[in-house]
């Protein structure tokens, strides 16, 4: 409320044409947009292969969030979102993605973990957070506050809808209780789901209008694509992801600056090794997260 949320704060001066959107596509649904980008399978298996001979073993998975966040370092107007018509700076650069508790067993129940990143943080930093978070949610004796949340919400006829709407209005105008804001993974910057792990192809995900996460990155399963180089013909692999944006969040410019950086650094991951040089964050928005204890 009065331009202070729990995640984030109210943006200034804005460009007019983008300010104006919300208006004219008041839900996230109006405006979202799908693009789809076929990463360069071949170059990031070669790093992850020269990675685990080092003894670091790091994932495709891992690599995409890495330059996500290297990307929101160069690029905070990205991690905006918008509620009631206004626009707010994210206070955090928050990553959510579904898991199997168990990931031997395809009839495992589900969990959803969100990680808080560091925007100074390197792939392995990255990585560290997230192997940690993956490993303190399958091997916790409960289940996490989300299943809980749902479990009690749905025990009970029609608390759920009540519990949701109220939840909803509180949000619009800034008030909804911090505690739901920090658990659930809905409140989130990015939200990425692997579908290749299950052998799926890549999703081209809608975004909720609950919550506030405005990108999905959705993973597929590993394609072949015919290529020319040089003159001559070849099959190459390329790992294909959906992406879902909410297009009123900032100017076409500002997200094709963004896309340009994630597309680059998952074709040089090993530019990830070391923290960036400079980091922007939207003026009197600024955050850090401790690293990992190992």
């Amino acid at each position: 409320m009065f331009g202070h949320r729990p995640d984030g704060k109210r943006v200034g001066k804005l460009d007019p044409i983008v300010q104006i959107t919300p208006y004219l596509m008041p839900m996230r649904c109006d405006a979202q947009v799908f693009l789809e980008h076929k990463a360069d399978y071949e170059k990031m298996n070669r790093y992850i292969a020269e990675k685990s001979r080092e003894g670091q073993k790091v994932t495709f998975m891992q690599i995409l969030v890495a330059a996500y966040v290297r990307a929101v370092s160069r690029n905070p107007e990205v991690n905006r979102f918008i509620f009631n018509k206004q626009y707010y700076s994210r206070n955090n650069c928050s990553v959510s993605y579904t898991i199997l508790k168990n990931p031997q067993d395809t009839n495992s129940n589900e969990d959803t973990v969100r990680i808080l990143f560091d925007l100074t943080d390197t792939i392995f930093d990255v990585r560290d957070r997230m192997n940690d978070a993956v490993e303190k949610a399958r091997n916790a004796e409960v289940d996490g506050s989300v299943i809980k949340l749902a479990k009690t919400l749905l025990a009970i006829p029609g608390l759920a809808t009540l519990v949701v709407g109220i939840v909803k209005l509180l949000d619009r105008y800034g008030i909804a209780p911090a505690v739901l804001i920090r658990e659930l993974p809905l409140y989130s910057g990015l939200y990425v789901t692997n579908n290749g792990s299950i052998g799926l192809h890549h999703p081209l995900h809608h975004i909720y209008n609950f919550g506030n996460v405005s990108l999905f990155f959705g993973m597929g399963s590993i394609l072949k694509e015919a290529v020319v180089e040089g003159g001559k013909a070849r099959m190459r692999r390329v790992l294909p992801v959906g992406i879902t944006a909410d297009e009123r969040v900032c100017s076409g410019a500002h997200y094709a600056a963004f896309f340009f950086d994630v597309i680059h650094y998952m074709d040089h991951p090993e530019e990830l090794e070391t923290p960036p040089e400079e980091v922007r964050f939207d003026p009197g928005v600024e955050y850090h997260v401790p690293k990992v204890q190992k």
